[in-house]
């Protein structure tokens, strides 16, 4: 799979729904995360992240427009130990507590299936960054089918540096929206400092329908971490 852009790859898709995109620094000393929100009904963009202990979680920046918090509301980011957890729902959460409980990231994803929201049927996405190690899952109906789940696990065990792997919830704009489809897409990482790469994805999103935007980088040789978040609710 040749390497995309990835800035020009997001800027030709209207709606890619959510998304999570992780690769390593072209010197390799560092891993490089985003995730961002997107929405085309008011309460869907009545969003903003805002920081937590162990990661982020969503929440309405209006509280009063909020009509249904049951799919827009939850932790994208958590971190147990040396595993950051990145999703597009609550199996963040299930993941977490199976992995607290010795168990895997696939036996969690084993418990779960795609969104309730038809006819779209949103997939879940979810990845699992530990050291320079990736795993990615998708959770999708079998084309519309929902009696059917499909579970696709991509599992990476050494991200070489300057590359990096993008999911999205769709393939782009559609009515019923068109779940992704394949591996996560290889996209090749630029040198530049950590604050461009988040501004450069939220450029590259779509300007009416994006969100939130949450990037992070981890040092492989320290841990220590930095964090940016993007919020358009607030004029970010």
């Amino acid at each position: 799979m040749k390497p995309v852009d990835l800035y020009a790859w997001l800027q030709a898709k209207t709606y890619p729904g959510r998304g999570i995109a992780i690769g390593r620094t072209p010197c390799g000393k560092k891993m490089r995360i985003a995730y961002w929100i997107m929405g085309r009904s008011d309460n869907s963009r009545n969003r903003i992240f805002v920081t937590t202990d162990d990661g982020i979680r969503t929440q309405a920046f209006d509280p009063s427009r909020c009509s249904d918090p049951s799919l827009i509301i939850y932790h994208p980011v958590r971190v147990f130990q040396d595993n950051t957890i990145v999703t597009n729902g609550d199996q963040t959460d299930t993941i977490l507590d199976f992995l607290k409980d010795g168990k895997s990231f696939e036996e969690a994803l084993d418990t779960r299936t795609f969104e309730p929201d038809g006819p779209n049927w949103t997939p879940r996405i979810s990845a699992l960054v530990k050291g320079d190690s990736l795993t990615m899952s998708i959770l999708k109906s079998d084309d519309g089918d929902e009696s059917s789940t499909l579970r696709f696990t991509f599992s990476y065990s050494h991200v070489a540096p300057g590359s990096g792997r993008v999911i999205t919830t769709y393939q782009d704009d559609g009515n019923p929206l068109p779940s992704f489809a394949g591996e996560p897409v290889s996209w090749a990482m630029v040198h530049e400092n950590f604050s461009l790469f988040g501004q450069h994805i939220w450029q590259s999103l779509n300007q009416d329908n994006k969100v939130s935007l949450f990037t992070r980088q981890i040092n492989l040789e320290t841990g220590e971490t930095e964090t940016q978040i993007f919020n358009k609710n607030e004029g970010e």
